[in-house]
């Protein structure tokens, strides 16, 4: 198999940590690849198409799907795009090596170059073309605000004017205490929950013009959903 890229900046630091989950011979058979990414494997996956097509995806943009890790959705997208039109990055390098290996075809594989995907420990989306079109489903669940600012703008940087970006993450109602949490969601470590201002903060940072879309079908009712799209600078 062809090696896979590794990009790392900050020399091995992550929080969460991410990055160094690896997986034995036994624990991929087992579908631990999977289960990582967040499980519904078939539904989520096609649903994240079926979205993006109601969106305007066509076959012939450029597509970028941030934290793509073992393509659950990418299966799906490298069919569905032009051949070599697909691309994605994740911060687990193992993740993309047993999906790209035990996951896409070799027909899926022949219409996504290994150069087309890489792993980044601070979301360097640079592929050196523009995209048309993004996604990162269930990262911003998992990372800080800051990190969050910093994917949109590293994203932004490589999107075309009128481009677009669709994040999902988890939200609280405006009234919802700051200091309160659940069994699995906080505002200060992982898995985070945010108001929809911290979400319109962080695009602020990037020529985005921000838009809430709130609830896009998830399988399980799970997320919100907004759409950032490219200004021109």
């Amino acid at each position: 198999m062809a090696e896979i890229e590794k990009r790392e900046e900050a020399q091995g630091k992550h929080d969460p940590d991410y990055a160094g989950r690896t997986f034995t011979d036994q624990q991929i058979a087992a579908g631990k690849h999977r289960s990582f990414v967040g499980g519904g494997w078939d539904e989520i996956g096609k649903h994240q198409l079926d979205f993006l097509v109601s969106k305007g995806l066509r076959p012939e943009h450029r597509f970028l799907d941030v934290g793509c890790g073992s393509f659950r959705a990418g299966r799906h997208l490298i069919d569905y795009l032009d051949p070599g039109n697909y691309y994605g990055f994740d911060i687990n390098h193992a993740v993309l090596e047993a999906g790209y290996e035990h996951e896409l075809t070799d027909a899926q594989r022949e219409r996504l170059p290994v150069g087309n995907v890489h792993s980044t420990d601070r979301f360097d989306a640079d592929f050196g073309v523009e995209f048309d079109m993004a996604i990162a489903q269930s990262v911003f669940t998992h990372v800080s605000l800051n990190h969050i600012r910093l994917c949109m703008y590293r994203v932004a940087k490589v999107m075309k004017p009128g481009g677009v970006f669709y994040a999902t993450f988890n939200e609280h109602s405006p009234n919802y205490p700051l200091d309160k949490f659940t069994k699995t969601r906080f505002t200060e470590r992982n898995a985070y929950w945010y108001y929809r201002r911290d979400i319109r903060w962080a695009s602020r940072f990037s020529p985005w013009e921000f838009d809430y879309i709130g609830d896009w079908g998830h399988p399980r009712g799970a997320q919100e959903m907004v759409k950032l799209t490219r200004r021109p600078q």
